[in-house]
């Protein structure tokens, strides 16, 4: 009788955990289908800018621009930006992008430069916590960043990169492929390789700037930078939802098959116990004849 009343017990808790998983799985969905929308939305603006930036630079001929490179003596600091999630839940998400931010920061101790870490994402924080690394700045964006705080954000790197008090500025994210393929990439932000940028728009038409070329690339550059930024945070929240939303449909199935599993286990010891108790009356009749 305990062992029924038991398996009773864990039919129950599984039904109910099926039910939360499946609604986490709908609400994944549902935040994925959005985010996506908002990423590619940003994505035809970012990559013409990129290559925009591209033309402008190389009719600019051996105009000098600090978020180009060439700044100067360097310092011996870098900036890595990690970004993970606020909540887990979601696969490999943040184990992806942890490991590939420690990779990148052991990397640069060993060619003796100094990585300044920031995070956006509690559980960044979390793990960089654990590894005794001390994180810099924490940034909270949440689950739909606005692009003027990303734009602050990069105002305060293209600022701290052209003052030279860092080298270069990277980012570990998220980058979303495709509904099936989630890539963790280290981008560098800063300074800008403007390599493969005139690939994407794919063009080689010369044109005539007015204002200058110049002028033109001290205006756009920044705004690169900002996108770039912007399209990484994007990207991020996409992989996140649609991780979540494989993970809750794959704990879903599992609750399904260990329910079924429970249901088999409680018929069975539900038949033992009326064979039992049938053995048991056959007996005792027996004994009184």
């Amino acid at each position: 009788m305990a062992q029924i009343r038991e398996i009773k017990k864990r039919m129950i808790a599984v039904r109910t955990i099926q039910r939360i998983t499946k609604t986490m799985q709908m609400i994944a969905t549902a935040k994925f289908t959005a985010a996506l929308q908002r990423s590619k939305a940003t994505r035809p603006y970012t990559e013409r800018i990129r290559a925009l930036v591209a033309e402008v630079a190389a009719a600019a001929g051996d105009v000098a621009n600090p978020l180009l490179g060439g700044r100067g003596k360097a310092v011996g600091k870098e900036i890595l930006l990690v970004v993970s999630s606020d909540r887990g839940l979601c696969g490999a998400y943040n184990g992806s992008i942890l490991r590939t931010a420690m990779a990148e920061i052991r990397k640069r101790r060993g060619e003796k430069r100094e990585m300044i870490v920031e995070t956006a994402g509690k559980k960044a924080v979390a793990f960089f916590r654990f590894q005794k690394i001390e994180v810099a700045e924490r940034h909270a964006l949440g689950d739909k960043p606005a692009f003027a705080d990303v734009a602050a954000l990069a105002d305060r790197y293209m600022a701290d990169y052209v003052a030279g008090k860092v080298d270069a500025v990277y980012v570990a994210y998220m980058r979303f492929a495709s509904t099936s393929r989630q890539v963790p990439e280290i981008m560098q932000l800063l300074p800008l390789t403007l390599e493969g940028a005139l690939a994407i728009r794919g063009a080689t038409t010369v044109y005539e700037y007015r204002p200058s070329a110049e002028v033109l690339l001290n205006e756009l550059l920044p705004k690169s930078v900002k996108v770039s930024l912007f399209q990484a945070m994007n990207d991020a929240i996409v992989s996140e939802n649609v991780m979540r939303m494989v993970a809750m449909k794959a704990a879903t199935d599992n609750a399904s098959g260990l329910g079924r599993t429970l249901k088999r286990n409680y018929n069975r010891a539900r038949q033992a116990k009326i064979t039992t108790e049938l053995t048991e009356i056959v007996s005792g009749a027996a004994a009184l004849e």
